[in-house]
């Protein structure tokens, strides 16, 4: 058996798999909370994660641990854990939506070095410009950084005592040469650091240590449990759903909405705010569209108008064409491909028989062209998509599905329920890295059902797409 740590922000998730894959055989979760004692700022104890891991294998202990052959860890990107030369915690660790360091990320961003190394943009929420404050308004602290560690690699230090990262979750420090796949001597001497302050790397797939023998004996584990390299949480998840080979992709309506794409080369486009990261299989890289507001979009509405989301989207029968009022999506800014912080949503085009189901479906439209203009950018350095599944909360609305494989002009595939996120991705990466197997096991799930766009729609989709676009330049300086 395999189990999977998937550390994100509000809680650990565990789950334990075995080699036939079927069915997740144990699961269980902690919770964490996020200190906010500034604007701006997001942090956690990263005590709290261990804590949290313990709590977990205590709840996975009950099914009987003595099979398990590996552990594979997912957690949320660009946190920065400072430790010193003890490997002492100096601070609470600074999150991926942590957005002080807006000011040195901009200067980093400025140094054309930045991008062309790490082929993505250096938002604020990257984890070298986290440091960078540090330095400047915490110095006596960055004096003592002996180690950076991100999140899920701080839990390895834990288990097996070594200094070990991916190549997935570096992608996302501002460090990283994403095309090498190696850390920047460049960058890490530009911002006062070497390798020596960074993990050693590994692949996700790729063994990184072994569990400390008191631990295993703690829960009831094997000597010689291995410790994979894991991935990013977006990239641990594209394991787990299967989307491992150029060509697949998954579009994710959560909280935010992610279109995550595969690519046997590296294909950056920084200037359009494409994340471009290596996956967590060995000569494979993702990138992703993120739009901030997904099912955040239709909750917001569905609280303005006292309505429950479901019962919204539930009211709108097949799929209509898109008429004039228009939703912009932006309540909190957007990331691709506008990168604006401050951009703010809006409808346009509002008539007098613009009723509730109208404003229903110009919200998911909205979305959906908000995904179109991440597919357009990700087409535009060459990425396809020939496999698209949808996954997330949203993925229940059939009507907003129809919408959005209408406006991407790609057929939506719907696996059947299970867990495909990234704790279930982390253990299959333990799985690689204790067999020896490759990406053919990370097979793609079993689909229920296809969402087929409707072809007799498609001008009017791309009409509407065009509103949004014109809407969207009207709105920019306003907002």
């Amino acid at each position: 058996m395999y189990i999977g740590l998937d550390l994100g922000t509000s809680g650990l998730k565990g789950v334990l798999i075995d080699d036939a894959q079927v069915v997740v055989v144990a699961e269980a979760t902690a919770p964490l909370t996020v200190s906010r004692p500034a604007d701006g700022w997001s942090e956690q104890a990263p005590s709290d994660w261990i804590t949290a891991a313990e709590a977990v294998l205590d709840q996975l202990s009950a099914k009987g641990l003595g099979d398990v052959r590996a552990i594979g860890l997912s957690g949320q990107m660009h946190g920065a854990t400072l430790l010193d030369a003890s490997d002492e915690v100096l601070r609470p660790c600074m999150l991926w939506n942590d957005t002080r360091a807006h000011a040195e990320a901009a200067e980093m961003d400025e140094d054309p070095m930045f991008r062309r190394i790490i082929g993505n943009i250096v938002f604020p929420g990257f984890t070298a410009p986290k440091v960078a404050w540090v330095q400047k308004h915490e110095p006596r602290i960055w004096e003592r950084i002996a180690r950076i560690l991100l999140p899920k690699d701080y839990l390895r230090l834990w288990l097996t005592g070594a200094h070990v990262g991916d190549m997935s979750d570096a992608s996302g420090t501002a460090w990283f040469d994403t095309g090498k796949r190696d850390w920047s001597d460049d960058l890490l001497t530009a911002t006062g650091f070497s390798r020596a302050n960074m993990p050693s790397l590994v692949e996700g797939s790729a063994p990184s240590g072994q569990m400390r023998d008191a631990l295993a004996a703690r829960w009831g584990l094997p000597k010689g449990v291995v410790v994979a390299g894991g991935g990013g949480d977006n990239a641990a998840s594209g394991v787990g759903v299967g989307v491992v080979r150029a060509g697949e992709a998954f579009v994710s309506l959560g909280t935010s909405g992610v279109l995550f794409a595969v690519n046997d080369g590296y294909q950056p486009d920084p200037a359009s705010a494409v994340h471009t990261f290596c996956h967590a299989v060995p000569d494979t890289w993702h990138q992703m569209g993120v739009i901030l507001a997904a099912t955040d979009a239709l909750n917001w509405y569905a609280r303005l108008v006292g309505q429950d989301a479901a019962t919204l989207t539930a009211d709108l029968g097949p799929l209509q064409a898109p008429r004039k009022t228009v939703f912009l999506p932006y309540l909190g800014g957007e990331r691709t491909p506008i990168n604006s912080p401050t951009m703010r949503g809006a409808f346009t085009g509002l008539e007098h028989v613009t009723d509730r189901n109208a404003a229903t479906r110009a919200v998911l439209e909205g979305v959906a062209f908000a995904f179109r203009d991440c597919r357009d950018v990700l087409a535009a350095t060459g990425t396809r998509l020939n496999t698209l599944l949808a996954v997330g909360g949203g993925s229940r609305s059939d009507y907003w599905l129809s919408a959005i494989a209408t406006a991407l002009g790609v057929p939506l595939q719907v696996p059947v329920a299970g867990d495909f996120g990234g704790a279930y991705g982390a253990a299959r990466l333990g799985m690689m890295a204790a067999t020896g197997a490759g990406a053919e096991i990370a097979t793609l799930p079993k689909i229920a059902r296809v969402i087929e766009p409707d072809a007799t729609l498609s001008d009017a989709f791309d009409a509407g797409h065009a509103r949004f676009r014109a809407a969207q330049t009207a709105i920019r300086g306003l907002t």
